[in-house]
């Protein structure tokens, strides 16, 4: 029975998805009972699945050669697999409110449902296939979530995330090949599958194409220089661009990249290579790219999808330094990361929901009318600067170490630019609440008077966010020593 369970909470979700445009709901409340349960089953059957942690791997197809669509839960996955259980029922309440604005809801949460399925399809691949099955099926069930109102802006960003993303999962496809053409299984296996005596002198060739791979995935991480869909996606209703942004299309592809570097190619392999310093390099200059273009944007939910691809290259960085430290890095911070930024884009959200204002400058004096937004806003801005005592400072701590300890110049200056982007951090997420909070001498309070904080169905998943914040900034060496065992 457990092992079957990593097919159903897989295609149960999509089903879920699937039914909601046919089922004959009376009215709007009946639609939300259905889904909420639904979800909320399928989120306790994961951590059903990631408590009985079955050994055993489920073949769902195969094809030609040892080619198969395989599920299995292996320490990575119950990591992402237990991060997307766990959002998940929280951001479809926190978009319950959000879409009574909206048009189409049915169509919304249809694409935002199967989504769910398909995100654990990645988190439970046991091969690289079938992760590159999923991802691919990743990109169509979010197209038409990014285009979801249908504005000239929204489709355009659709189409940029569009071509964006099967440009990059083309480069994947050919590492992917090469993993099949030379490895000794494609079924992921920490240390790498390669086998040195099929590439011959082929390692120059196998290099380049571990490049290309890592920046094929790295599209949908937002990558240098393949990260302008990302702000541009911000058009898409703010569950959209949570979605996006913290849990299931740029988490995937980090996740991907990791699976890539340690358990397909192997860090031996990689490690003291120039294609290391090649990834090294890239990811750190998008560390420093990333929260510098968040300073000058004005509108806020762009500044945080800059603020996004800065906090991705943290734990591509993590990957790229190939190292059992780097790996708990990046991990920590792909966990951490995604509760502080779906905290913040949540926030922005709740802010433009009760207030139609979408730009820095109009923010002034909200923080009177929003005290527990901004109050929330205000921690998540702190956790996301790396401040002791909430969870951004465990994972960027875990990052720095990796790179001192790896001994590399380009661990370094990666190190150094973790610095530089907690300043920068501090300068673009404090603006905020600083205009929020201390508007400045003659404000009239009267002008917010209007406004008020978003109802429970908004507050609760931001309250129970900000307790994860909290706790894992406090009391994390429990599940970093987890992290560590995974090695």
């Amino acid at each position: 029975m457990s092992v079957s369970l990593l097919c159903i909470v897989i295609l149960f979700p999509m089903l879920v998805g699937a039914l909601i445009p046919v089922l004959p709901f009376s009215n709007r409340k009946q639609m939300e009972l259905y889904l909420f349960a639904m979800v909320v089953l399928n989120s306790l059957l994961v951590w059903t699945l990631i408590l009985l942690h079955p050994a055993e791997s489920l073949t769902v197809a195969k094809f030609t050669g040892n080619l198969t669509i395989t599920f299995r839960l292996d320490g990575m996955g119950m990591v992402f697999a237990g991060l997307v259980a766990t959002l998940w029922p929280f951001a479809t309440l926190y978009a319950f409110e959000y879409m009574t604005k909206e048009s189409h809801e049915k169509v919304f949460f249809f694409f935002y449902t199967m989504t769910y399925g398909v995100t654990l399809g990645i988190a439970l691949a046991e091969n690289i296939l079938t992760m590159y099955f999923f991802y691919e099926l990743l990109t169509l069930v979010t197209v038409p979530l990014v285009m979801h109102t249908l504005t000239r802006e929204a489709i355009l960003a659709s189409r940029k995330y569009l071509y964006y993303s099967l440009g990059g999962a083309a480069f994947a496809f050919i590492g992917m090949i090469f993993i099949i053409l030379y490895g000794d299984t494609i079924s992921f296996t920490y240390g790498g599958v390669l086998d040195l005596h099929k590439i011959g002198n082929r390692v120059d060739i196998l290099l380049l194409i571990y490049v290309f791979s890592f920046m094929g995935f790295g599209v949908k991480a937002a990558i240098c220089p393949f990260n302008s869909w990302l702000p541009q996606a911000g058009v898409a209703p703010t569950p959209v661009t949570a979605l996006l942004h913290a849990v299931a299309v740029v988490k995937s592809g980090a996740f991907a990249i990791l699976r890539l570097t340690y358990f397909s190619y192997g860090m031996e392999f990689l490690r003291g290579t120039w294609a290391q310093q090649v990834v090294l390099a890239i990811t750190s200059f998008t560390i420093v790219y990333g929260c510098g273009r968040a300073i000058k944007e004005t509108h806020l939910k762009r500044r945080l999808a800059y603020s996004t691809i800065s906090n991705l290259s943290y734990i591509l960085f993590g990957a790229a330094l190939m190292s059992p430290a780097g790996l708990v890095g990046a991990l920590s911070h792909l966990v951490f990361h995604a509760f502080m930024k779906i905290t913040s884009f949540f926030c922005a959200g709740a802010i433009m929901h009760q207030t139609e204002k979408h730009y820095v400058h109009e923010l002034d004096g909200l923080g009177y009318a929003m005290p527990k937004t901004f109050t929330i806003f205000t921690l998540s801005a702190l956790a996301l600067m790396g401040v002791p005592g909430l969870a951004g400072f465990i994972s960027k701590w875990n990052l720095a170490y990796a790179g001192i300890e790896s001994g590399l110049p380009l661990g370094y200056i990666g190190v150094g630019c973790l610095l530089v982007s907690a300043l920068f951090t501090a300068i673009y997420m404090m603006t905020i609440v600083i205009r929020g909070f201390f508007p400045g001498e003659g404000f009239d309070k009267n002008q917010v008077a209007s406004f008020q904080d978003p109802n429970w169905k908004m507050l609760l998943p931001l309250c129970f966010f900000t307790v994860f914040i909290l706790y894992f900034g406090l009391f994390s060496s429990s599940f970093i020593g987890f992290l560590q065992s995974l090695i």
